[in-house]
């Protein structure tokens, strides 16, 4: 009986000290930072990211390395009897122009795709804080109240969503002339992206509001506002960040579809698209002039969506598999 036991103990002590011990503090946040930086995929899109979110906010003082404002035109740079080209190889790249100069008119690329970035970017960021704030909100409210206000947001969500989005964007855009087409993008894209962060949020916010914690809130007096900021917004905000990820390369796309069917930004503020739907007549004459803005915009697109897919499965496993 003696040997009994005491193999039995023995075998729970091994087993015990076998397991791996949890280091104390360790989060969901600490294990999302921990596993992303596991990912090599994660930390070169974290780069690119990095990288065009400086060229947004610095970009007047990126763009003047170069020597060369976005408007300026360099005449020399282009040879008039070859239908004005640029002069030089790779579409006139040199130590005066960077990543050479535009047809006919002779700006230079570099300068041009600085400011580019942070039109097409800034237009991206903007569309996308309205999307999650108005998302967000609406998906919470929906899910914590229920009743009536569930019924009419989720009515809204279904007829915004049935919306031929882009089609509608491209009438407005189109028949509107003296404003200010920056902002206008902003606020057009804006509208039409909210419903589907709001059902995410919906979802998430009915599977909290019965949780234990929520209850003990709601029983020890705390009012509705003060629930959702301290008890159901800390809840949803891990899937939020997650599709906000998701949702930039989308905002993008659509600015520079938009402005590459000439309905966005007008010129002479250059955005990539419109850069792109410029350089598709000397794409074969002259492809640096097309691939360097579309290069920029696959590359950002592409670091977005990775970062963003990691998130998800990382932040939101649940909706990643489904």
């Amino acid at each position: 009986m003696k040997a009994g036991t005491t193999t039995t103990t023995t075998m729970t002590t091994t087993t015990t000290s076998a397991a791996p011990p949890v280091r104390a503090g360790s989060g969901p946040w600490q294990l999302a930072r921990a596993e992303l930086r596991r990912r090599t995929s994660v930390k070169l899109s974290l780069v690119v990211v990095a990288f065009f979110a400086l060229l947004t906010v610095a970009a007047p003082l990126i763009g003047s390395l170069g020597g060369w404002g976005p408007e300026e035109f360099d005449k020399s740079a282009v040879d008039p009897y070859l239908g004005g080209l640029p002069i030089g190889p790779l579409g006139g790249v040199s130590a005066e122009h960077w990543l050479g100069v535009e047809p006919v008119t002779g700006r230079d690329l570099f300068a041009r795709v600085v400011h580019g970035g942070q039109v097409s970017l800034l237009i991206a960021f903007s569309a996308t804080a309205i999307v999650v704030v108005a998302g967000t909100a609406a998906g919470i409210a929906a899910g914590y109240f229920g009743g009536r206000t569930d019924t009419v947001l989720s009515r809204l969500m279904d007829l915004t969503m049935s919306f031929p989005s882009l089609i509608f964007m491209i009438a407005m855009m189109s028949v509107a002339r003296d404003v200010n087409r920056t902002l206008l993008m902003t606020v057009v894209i804006g509208l039409f992206g909210w419903p589907g962060i709001a059902r995410v949020v919906r979802g998430q916010t009915l599977s909290l509001k019965h949780r234990e914690y929520v209850d003990a809130a709601r029983v020890g007096g705390s009012g509705p506002l003060r629930i959702l900021a301290r008890d159901i917004l800390p809840g949803v905000a891990g899937p939020v960040i997650a599709y906000t990820t998701l949702i930039i390369p989308g905002m993008i796309a659509t600015e520079a579809a938009l402005s590459y069917l000439g309905v966005g930004v007008r010129p002479p503020t250059p955005s990539w698209g419109q850069m792109i739907a410029e350089s598709v007549a000397y794409y074969d004459t002259d492809p640096m002039y097309f691939l360097v803005p579309s290069l920029c915009l696959f590359l950002t697109v592409l670091a977005f969506t990775l970062l963003g897919d990691a998130l998800r499965d990382i932040l939101d496993p649940r909706g990643s598999g489904s």
